[in-house]
């Protein structure tokens, strides 16, 4: 199966001097392509004939000829394709290098949104080192604070997954408002100021600091999967949501330091 970009035909049928494309049936046309083919009435032949794909699909499986293809097609005995591509394809199997964005519509595996959601999964598996470290260490009440922070970040691909908003902030029983200013003012809360966090900190700040770091890769992965080609973003309470999450690293870290997880 080949990709067939707008360019592509451009430099094919200049350099054939030609207005017909020959394809296989899994080839797959670019929506630029498409338009293009359709702007300078180019000629489609697939490999197997001048039929649609959506035909030859059909006969192999239904085992009937063209006419009778032409006379069912648009009743319930037209054939239905298990997958759709953001290409406008359909197929019935699903190639190793594509997979699902959401229901049956595949796309390449390095779309930006399947790069944001691995890099999600990445965050969920550190922040399980991170809890089997303070179960370790017998510190209960941090253990429920990185639930309560793996919960919110499951939330969060969940609502991506389904294109669905997300609820209202709240972590640590913190609303937006107040992860902002304790995360702003440490020495009004904790008496410390904002430090580059040391190893002399202890495993359990290089840890929470490890998971901070991958927030703010995961809030930039957010930032490339969703933004347009002028830089507006379609999912700003996503990016917003990571943003907190990151402060209230901060604020977790602030808490070990002053022994308020003992």
């Amino acid at each position: 199966m080949n990709v067939l970009t707008e360019s592509f035909l451009k430099k094919y049928i200049q350099n054939n001097n030609t207005n017909i494309i020959n394809l296989k049936e899994k080839d797959i046309l670019t929506p630029l392509a498409k338009d293009y083919i359709k702007d300078k009435n180019i000629n489609i032949i697939y490999e197997r004939g001048n039929y649609t794909m959506d035909d030859i699909k059909y006969k192999e499986q239904h085992k009937v000829n063209f006419k009778e293809r032409i006379e069912n097609k648009g009743t319930e005995n037209e054939y239905k394709y298990k997958f759709i591509t953001v290409f406008g394809a359909k197929l019935d199997h699903k190639p190793e290098h594509m997979t699902h964005l959401r229901g049956n519509l595949l796309v390449f595996k390095n779309h930006k949104q399947i790069i944001f959601r691995g890099k999600m999964d990445t965050l969920e598996a550190k922040i399980l080192e991170t809890q089997i470290l303070c179960k370790q260490k017998g510190k209960e009440k941090l253990i429920e604070d990185l639930q309560s922070i793996l919960s919110f970040v499951r939330n969060i691909t969940r609502a991506e997954v389904l294109n669905t908003p997300l609820e209202e902030i709240n972590l640590l029983g913190l609303n937006e408002s107040q992860i902002r200013e304790i995360s702003h003012n440490p020495k009004e809360h904790f008496g410390i100021g904002h430090e580059f966090p040391d190893y002399r900190m202890g495993d359990l700040v290089v840890y929470i600091n490890s998971i901070r770091t991958l927030v703010r890769e995961t809030e930039l992965s957010a930032y490339e999967a969703f933004k347009d080609e002028y830089g507006n973003v379609s999912r700003s309470d996503i990016i917003r949501a990571l943003n907190r999450l990151s402060s209230v690293c901060w604020i977790i870290m602030f808490k070990i330091r002053k022994d308020e997880y003992l």
